[in-house]
């Protein structure tokens, strides 16, 4: 049975890029397993794509976005340098209808990235049994994430959003370490639960 999902819009002049992210879910479907939902159309904002290298070989390609932002969300928080994860106490989760019971639960946000940034994104250490992530057109369920910005497209600051999120096999505070420009930073998101008066993650 199809479920429908529901769309809150961030607190920005625009809720554009909210829109277009509760669109796209996991594995091309909606949140509970059925039939992906049409979305509106996206920014008319240039989205960048990745240039030819300069040997002529085939670049890696780009992790394709939901949006070109010049900035993140006001209701984001920085991790490091180069990545942006909604500063809420609680992301809200639903049944994803996923097989895997790792990925029983799923709460959908979009991840914002610094244009021309390459992270990788993972659950941390211990939680590779109950815990999952993703983003992208192509979003699959798993332990790490890989995505690469493209570079921005002119000189002023670009940030582009990805659409996806992530699961748990029950409502938790989730650890994830996100690993950029050789550098990891640390970041609990409450995924159904608060992580108010939880341990921080290990180093």
């Amino acid at each position: 049975m199809r479920r429908t999902s529901r769309k809150v819009c961030w607190p920005l002049s625009t809720c554009l890029v909210v829109m277009t992210l509760a669109a796209c879910t996991s594995s091309g479907r909606s949140d509970q397993g059925g039939a992906h939902e049409p979305g509106p159309t996206a920014s008319p904002t240039a989205i960048p794509s990745a240039p030819p290298s300069i040997d002529g070989s085939a670049p890696e390609p780009c992790t394709a976005p939901v949006d070109v932002l010049p900035e993140p969300p006001a209701d984001y928080r920085l991790v490091g340098e180069d990545v942006a994860v909604p500063d809420r106490a609680v992301l809200e989760a639903q049944e994803s209808g996923e097989a895997d019971p790792a990925a029983r639960l799923f709460a959908k946000w979009g991840l914002v990235v610094r244009g021309g940034a390459v992270i990788d994104l993972r659950v941390a250490p211990g939680w590779e049994d109950r815990a999952r992530v993703g983003w992208g057109s192509a979003t699959v369920p798993a332990v790490t994430a890989h995505i690469r910005a493209c570079a921005p497209v002119d000189a002023g600051p670009q940030w582009l959003a990805f659409a996806g999120g992530t699961w748990v096999a029950r409502a938790a505070c989730l650890p994830l370490t996100i690993r950029s420009r050789g550098q990891a930073a640390q970041v609990r998101l409450g995924v159904g639960a608060s992580c108010e008066g939880t341990d921080p993650p290990r180093s």
